[in-house]
């Protein structure tokens, strides 16, 4: 079982397409996080005027566009040749956490990420989610990059 991060972005797309490249026909839980708008507002401090909102329409709204992302890289994963389920967490204290609480909970031997896109930071590198899981992980950790991230890795090496 492989435990797939994705969040829609390209990154997150190139990761699918690419395990099943290379896995094909493995199984798959394809992992979508969604984050509860009162600890949206607590982290970024932006809780003024928070009090008449309906907090629990909102995160109804946030966990019900985690799962649709979900399905589309069930979607995407099947169309890649993997045998997939969806699978939507809430956000612990931070993202790449909940990640590895996810992949303890799936029996994940690996765990398959995109380079960027969980947390819409860019970096040189890794994108900050997927470098702490890297650093975290107790599994086998696949960082797969967007095919327009790879070239322009390619043309610095030149």
């Amino acid at each position: 079982m492989i435990l797939i991060c994705y969040d829609g972005s390209a990154d997150a797309q190139s990761a699918v397409d690419r395990v099943g490249e290379l896995l094909g026909g493995a199984e798959a839980t394809v992992l979508a996080v969604w984050e509860g708008f009162a600890e949206v507002l607590a982290r970024t401090g932006a809780g003024y005027g928070a009090a008449a909102m309906d907090f629990e329409r909102i995160d109804a709204e946030s966990e019900q566009s985690a799962r649709a992302r979900a399905q589309a890289g069930v979607d995407r994963a099947h169309a890649a040749g993997l045998s997939a389920q969806p699978r939507v967490a809430e956000r612990g204290a931070t993202i790449w956490e909940t990640i590895l609480d996810q992949a303890d909970a799936v029996g994940a031997a690996a765990i398959v990420l995109g380079s960027r896109g969980l947390t819409g930071i860019k970096s040189a590198w890794l994108g900050s989610v997927s470098h702490a899981v890297l650093q975290h992980a107790d599994r086998t950790v696949i960082i797969v990059p967007s095919p327009e991230v790879a070239a322009q890795r390619a043309e610095h090496r030149r």
